[in-house]
């Protein structure tokens, strides 16, 4: 299966590619060893409407397609992948959610605002004993007249330590399995809440993840997202955008380290000749290239459905689980294509390789990625 771009997709391609490799790029080594938030250069993608890409226009976004956002989410982790997840959680999750479910004082409030990047937002779900099941949380939101008082921890929280805006869940003290869920828009400013622990991780460096600690933590009751009791609808209807954003990551990173792969192929020498003059290299380039173009076509395949608003869960999950697991083959390739210089930081291939292995983890592992795709196909 083919697709052709639009005229509009092919200059958002084009467009942000330049930007991101003149822009991102050039600092994303420096931040990978420092662990320096890009600030910066999220200001300037709110500037370019990259930060809004899903929110409708009358709230300040670009209202476009999830085609042109898997785009550019697939430029952006060319260049940088620790950008590229703030980006997604950003716009595909607390976005999204937020324009699917928000009040329209929440909107004007937040949305116009996460638009223009003048917050990011994160999304809360995970805990220490609360991942993949989210049935499991334990966090709990009780209710005294007009003021929610949230109670718990979550971890490993994407921007948990950097972002102005939190879609949190907690449930009702005495609910069970995915019944009493809520989802609330919680602040940094409000009592009760706290930074935790900052993880210090194998990749994506320059995106903090950390534990967000909530002590009788003061919730405004009409910062309650969407109904009472919501939660679980809520996260769930947000999984197939982000799972397309996190697939689209996941192909941005193997484009890259299949391209440094290429260049350095034909640059080192080996026996009087460049190393690509070899069969056994040229056979390990055709199954990156390969592996690359599936990845491809499943996640634009996706994000076509979606935006046809057809049901998407299953090729969603298809085009996570499958270009997750190609950063990984194909970062591990081009690593070894590079032989010794691949393991230093003075080449590139290094931090896509530390960046891909968290891929296959967050946002359902590619075990639980089997799991859906599985239940969509075995349904009745």
């Amino acid at each position: 299966m083919s697709f052709e771009l639009t005229e509009e997709q092919h200059l958002i391609q084009v467009n942000i590619r330049e930007f991101a490799r003149e822009v991102l790029a050039v600092s994303a080594a420096e931040r990978d060893r420092t662990q320096e938030y890009p600030a910066e250069n999220l200001k300037e993608m709110g500037e370019l409407g990259l930060m809004g890409m899903l929110v409708p226009t009358e709230y300040g976004g670009e209202g476009l397609d999830t085609i042109s956002y898997a785009l550019a989410v697939t430029e952006v982790a060319y260049a940088c992948a620790s950008t590229a997840v703030i980006m997604s959680v950003h716009n595909s999750i607390v976005c999204g959610s937020l324009a699917r479910f928000g009040t329209e004082i929440q909107k004007q409030k937040y949305l116009r605002k996460l638009a223009a990047a003048d917050i990011i937002g994160s999304f809360a779900m995970t805990e220490p004993e609360a991942g993949s099941d989210p049935s499991a949380l334990k966090c709990t939101a009780t209710r005294e007249t007009d003021t929610y008082f949230l109670n718990g921890t979550k971890r490993f929280i994407t921007g948990g330590a950097t972002s102005s805006l939190f879609i949190v869940l907690a449930r009702r003290p005495t609910s069970r399995g995915h019944e009493g869920i809520s989802a609330f828009l919680v602040t940094p400013d409000m009592p009760g809440f706290e930074v935790g622990h900052i993880e210090d991780k194998i990749g994506l460096r320059a995106s903090d993840t950390c534990d967000l600690v909530f002590s009788d933590c003061r919730i405004p009751s009409e910062n309650l997202l969407g109904l009472e009791e919501e939660g679980f609808k809520i996260a769930m209807s947000g999984l197939d955008a982000g799972r397309i954003g996190i697939a689209a990551q996941s192909l941005g990173i193997g484009m890259a380290a299949m391209d440094a792969a290429v260049k350095y192929s034909k640059e080192r020498s080996q026996f009087d000749q460049p190393i690509a003059s070899f069969q056994g290299l040229r056979w390990m380039i055709a199954e990156m290239a390969m592996d690359v173009e599936c990845a491809r076509l499943l996640v634009t395949s996706a994000a076509a459905m979606k935006d046809r608003g057809e049901k998407c869960s299953a090729q969603a999950s298809m085009a996570k689980l499958h270009a997750s697991e190609m950063a990984n083959r194909v970062t591990a390739q081009a690593i070894q294509i590079h032989g010794g210089y691949g393991v230093t930081k003075d080449y590139t291939v290094e931090r896509l390789y530390r960046d891909a292995r968290a891929l296959t983890i967050y946002e359902g592992t590619s075990q639980i990625q089997k799991i859906v795709i599985a239940n969509e196909f075995l349904r009745d």
